[in-house]
């Protein structure tokens, strides 16, 4: 009977979704039992949301002043000493999950699978690779703890509704490294949604031709409420920063309603938003690629069409 232990992703005060969405691949497993770990300063809130989590049967709060921020080198020895008890240990894939869980595989001698976009059995996985261009399957020895970051974009959020029994570990039993520590962090400030989480995003390309003239696209995705996103060509560019990046080497999403404007469609962007619900495309050249995967489709220059949009909102 497979335990999976689930690594909470959150900001220090809110869990984030992406921990509902890697429940729910975790609970697509036969008989799974699955505990969710709280790494932080002060557990407590987000160990009640945790708990909410239908399919959690236990969440286990691991508080010390060392968790405060998420730092990946002082999660990760943390995992190692309560990992015997478990036969999974997942996190989502995302920037969180892709800096801890390669450290937590390194430290068990195991190696870790990316991206798990389905679970066949308990040893067997598939994942996308070459861009989402090919499914690999890959089976884990008996032997070994499988260690995993799951594709959120594969995976709705499981619900609310569990009360799952919530408990205090003892984490300050584990020595911890002295070599990385927080200095500061730098991010801009939004009230806009998360974009890898959010179930609108408007995205801007190449063809904005300016970091100005994206003002466009944060007027649309306020009419909408949607977060804001960028193909790389825009992010090259200086329009934008690199965390909106949306793509093979920026965020993989799967909103349900995707507006890409200005954007070609070349593969690494596709890539990252193959899973959207609906798609809709604005760009003045009818043979772009995004039209071929578009489900609504607009030929027309942005810089009329888009005001017009937002005129119509309002």
């Amino acid at each position: 009977m497979p335990k999976i232990l689930v690594i909470a992703e959150h900001n220090g005060a809110k869990l984030n979704t992406s921990t509902a969405k890697t429940v729910a691949c975790a609970a697509s497993m036969d008989e799974a039992i699955i505990d969710v770990a709280v790494f932080a300063a002060d557990a407590s809130f987000i160990a009640i949301e945790a708990a909410k989590l239908n399919s959690v049967k236990r969440v286990m709060k691991y508080e010390r002043s060392e968790n405060e921020h998420s730092l990946a080198a002082i999660i990760a020895p943390q995992i190692i000493a309560i990992a015997e008890e478990y036969t999974h240990i997942f996190a989502p894939s995302t920037t969180f999950g892709k800096d801890l869980m390669p450290r937590v595989a390194a430290l068990l001698g195991v190696n870790q699978i990316s991206d798990v976009m389905s679970i066949e059995s308990s040893r067997i996985f598939k994942r996308p690779i070459y861009a989402g261009n090919a499914i690999e399957t890959i089976e884990i020895p008996m032997q070994d703890i499988v260690v995993a970051t799951i594709r959120i974009a594969s995976y709705a959020a499981t619900t609310n509704g569990n009360s799952a029994t919530i408990e205090s570990g003892n984490p300050s039993k584990v020595k911890l490294p002295t070599h990385t520590r927080f200095v500061e962090i730098k991010s801009s400030v939004t009230d806009r949604p998360d974009l890898q989480t959010a179930a609108k995003v408007v995205s801007g390309g190449r063809a904005l031709a300016s970091e100005e003239n994206f003002d466009i696209i944060y007027k649309l995705a306020g009419k909408l409420n949607a977060a804001v996103g960028a193909s790389r060509a825009a992010v090259d560019a200086g329009y934008v920063p690199n965390e909106m990046q949306v793509g093979q080497t920026g965020k993989i999403i799967a909103p349900d309603l995707y507006i890409a404007i200005g954007i070609s469609g070349a593969i690494q962007h596709l890539t990252g938003i193959k899973d959207a619900g609906t798609i809709i495309a604005i760009n003045k050249d009818a043979e772009a690629p995004i039209f071929e995967v578009a489900d609504i489709g607009l030929v027309a220059d942005l810089f009329i069409a888009v005001p017009e949009l937002i005129e119509a909102l309002n």
